[in-house]
C-alpha cells in the first residue's frame, strides 16, 4: 500500500488521504498539546513556513497514548496549536500511535522506520518521520530531536525535485 493511499481524519473530522500530499517531502509527527515537548510546535511551524512553498508540508497526528498529555476533543486541540503556537500547518484527528488500535498509518511509518534497537513502537510524543518526495520514509527521528536538527536533511530533500 503506498503511503497516499492512507485514510485520515482532519481535525475538523473530514476524511481524505493523504493524496493531496503526493510528491511533497513531508514530516509526520505525532504531537501532543500538554506534553515538555509541546514547545517544538513552534520549530515544526517555521519548518513548514520556511519550506511549504518548496513543496513541504508538516502534518500533525495528536495522540494520548503518553501518559495521556493530549486534550480529548479535535476543536480545543486545533484551538490550542493555533493560539498558543501559531500551528497552520495540516492537523489530523487524535489517533492512537500504538498498539491494537494504532492508526494503520503509522503502523506502516513504524515498519519503514525502526526505531533504537530496532524496536517499531513509538516511545513518546513528537517522534517524527521525514518522507521524500516519493513517499518513501526516509528516516525516524527521536522526540528529543528538535525541529531546527532536521532542516538540513529537509533542505535536502526539498531542493531534490525527484527524490
Amino acid at each position: 500500500m503506498s503511503l497516499y493511499e492512507f485514510e485520515v481524519t482532519t481535525i475538523r473530522g473530514e476524511e481524505e488521504t493523504l493524496a493531496p500530499y503526493r510528491g511533497q517531502v513531508l514530516l509526520i509527527v505525532n504531537t501532543a498539546t500538554k506534553c515538555g515537548f509541546t514547545p517544538q510546535l513552534t520549530g515544526l511551524q517555521k519548518l513548514y513556513d520556511r519550506y511549504r512553498e518548496k513543496g513541504f508540508a508538516v502534518l500533525g497526528f495528536p495522540c494520548g497514548q503518553f501518559l495521556n498529555q493530549e486534550l480529548n476533543d479535535n476543536s480545543e486541540i486545533a484551538e490550542t496549536c493555533q493560539l498558543n503556537y501559531g500551528v497552520t500547518f495540516p492537523m489530523f484527528a487524535k489517533i492512537d500511535v500504538n498498539g491494537p488500535n494504532a492508526h494503520p498509518l503509522f503502523r506502516y511509518l513504524t515498519q519503514e522506520a525502526k526505531g533504537a534497537f530496532g524496536t517499531k513502537a513509538i516511545k513518546w510524543n513528537f517522534t517524527k518521520f521525514l518522507v521524500d518526495r516519493d513517499g518513501r520514509v526516509v528516516k525516524r527521528y527521536a522526540p528529543t530531536d528538535k525541529p531546527e536538527q532536521l532542516e538540513g536533511r529537509i533542505a535536502e530533500l526539498v531542493e531534490n525535485r525527484t527524490g
